[in-house]
């Protein structure tokens, strides 16, 4: 059959709405390397008298999972039920994966014990300069990547045969830490294939692929697509290239190679070579984005999606999950949103307060902090601006809260506001200065302080810091009142006597 290369839309799709509605509960069986990511934060205060570095005073300590583990994460956060197989070292760490795991409701019957090696850790030291600016200063891990011994791969062999019989589709999750066999996965694809499932794998960085020969589909990204063909991955047509010769060399039915920014290339058994572009996001840390991709993926076409459908969705989530900090997990109500809600640049920093909560938390998990400042901004003007500005150079985050028309009536009576809530969010959501835009109704902003508990709450100098709303508030646990620097000659009022009177 004569191949088709063609570009595909990015606009909001019915189909793909629909697909989210339907997903169901699928089952899902991950296969990988299990890991346990470790964060320490704290201030990067002085250099020490023992040594010539930096000295990292902690002050908290996070634990998620990595790795094959966090596309399981992923994958509950989506709906599915989800088994785990892999394999840990009998020590703490171990025990917290499997603390985790429950928590989350994963079954991780196929989760052995190799007395041998310890369990998978990546612990990253996090340091803020001046207590803002995090920035990760060393990363140990404690690992090995020999491949698991003979006994073990036994009995990991055996509780996948048990898992993957309850499974609708496998997913393969190498990071190239000595699980994923020659041996385990032969048989795993074997199993699989016997059973009429799906097997989709994330590969590893390296030139030899053949391990992964009879997988249903491959998600290497460009990098790693490159090395395993012995190309250069630069243009889609590159990736499309790669993709058909993986396919082929492989006994793929898709080869799919993920091209950050640029989307994903398809080379499908039936001859279709396409590429899905997705659409430009604000990107804040690309982190997980692979492990997201493999997740919908998986989940879509247990669903019953075909690969193009699966891979317009998976472009979707991917995309929602770059605009996240760190590796974060995407629900079907976030895809439905941005399904529904396509819109320009800048829109999705308008966020309703259950929303903002959420990011907010993120970010501080980062140890990143929050200002907060609110007000009608009615019709931007360079003061307001320059305001903005100082505001966001407080912290690492700023939240804009903004005054609803009927709360802007109460205040500046009739006439105004002259733009309407949803043109003034979309003007303050275009700058750059503007983290995110939340709407508010109440006489006053404190009930949303209340729910942003800012580090630092910012109002202008043309107020004392008692007639600040919420001050008390905020400096009842630690946070401050900064006061911004009043700039003379910028006026609304002023603004709209002039426009008047031309």
């Amino acid at each position: 059959m004569p191949s088709t290369v063609r570009p595909l839309p990015t606009g909001r799709s019915a189909d793909l709405i629909e697909l989210v509605q339907n997903l169901g509960q699928p089952r899902v069986l991950v296969v990988g390397d299990v890991m346990l990511d470790r964060y320490i934060w704290g201030d990067a205060e002085r250099i020490s008298q023992e040594a010539p570095v930096v000295l990292l005073r902690a002050d908290k300590r996070e634990e998620k999972l990595g790795g094959a583990s966090s596309v399981a994460t992923m994958l509950r956060a989506l709906g599915a039920r989800v088994g785990l197989a892999g394999v840990v070292g009998n020590d703490a760490d171990a025990a917290r994966v499997r603390q985790i795991l429950t928590d989350l409701s994963i079954d991780h019957d196929g989760v052995i014990v190799d007395t041998q090696r310890p369990t998978t850790v990546k612990e990253r030291y996090i340091g803020r300069a001046q207590h803002r600016h995090p920035q990760q200063m060393i990363r140990v891990d404690y690992e090995t990547r020999l491949p698991v011994s003979g006994s073990v791969e036994e009995e990991l062999g055996r509780a996948i045969a048990h898992q993957v019989r309850k499974a609708d589709i496998v997913l393969i999750s190498d990071y190239d830490k000595g699980v994923c066999t020659p041996g385990i996965l032969a048989s795993l694809i074997a199993t699989a294939r016997g059973l009429g499932l799906r097997v989709l794998a994330d590969p590893i960085r390296g030139h030899d692929y053949r391990k992964y020969h009879g997988c249903s589909a491959l998600t290497p990204n460009r990098l790693e697509a490159g090395l395993a063909t012995g190309r250069c991955v630069q243009t889609t047509d590159d990736a499309l290239q790669a993709a058909a010769q993986l396919q082929a060399q492989l006994d793929l039915e898709a080869g799919i190679v993920t091209l950050d920014k640029d989307g994903m290339a398809l080379a499908h058994r039936d001859g279709r070579r396409l590429v899905f572009p997705t659409r430009p996001r604000q990107v804040y840390d690309i982190t997980g984005a692979g492990d997201m991709v493999l997740s919908v993926l998986g989940m879509a076409l247990a669903a019953g999606a075909d690969y193009d459908a699966a891979i317009r969705l998976a472009n979707v989530a991917g995309g929602l999950e770059v605009e996240k900090i760190g590796v974060a997990t995407v629900t079907r109500d976030e895809i439905l949103r941005d399904l529904l809600g396509v819109g320009p640049a800048g829109s999705h920093k308008i966020v309703d307060r259950a929303v903002l909560r959420h990011e907010l938390d993120c970010r501080r998990r980062l140890g990143q902090r929050v200002a907060f400042t609110n007000g009608c901004f009615d019709v931007l003007h360079a003061g307001h601006v320059q305001y903005l500005e100082e505001a966001r150079a407080q912290a690492d985050v700023l939240v804009v809260g903004l005054n609803s028309d009927e709360s802007v009536r109460a205040l500046k009576g009739e006439g105004r506001p002259v733009n309407d809530v949803h043109a003034r969010a979309r003007v303050l959501a275009g700058l750059q200065a503007v983290d995110y835009v939340t709407i508010f109704s109440e006489p006053t902003p404190l009930g949303l302080i209340e729910v942003v508990r800012p580090d630092v709450l910012v109002k202008g100098a043309d107020y004392r810091k008692d007639e600040v709303v919420g001050a008390a508030f905020v400096e009842s646990y630690g946070g401050r009142v900064h006061l911004a620097e009043f700039r003379p000659g910028y006026s609304t009022t002023w603004l709209l006597q002039r426009l008047k009177a031309a």
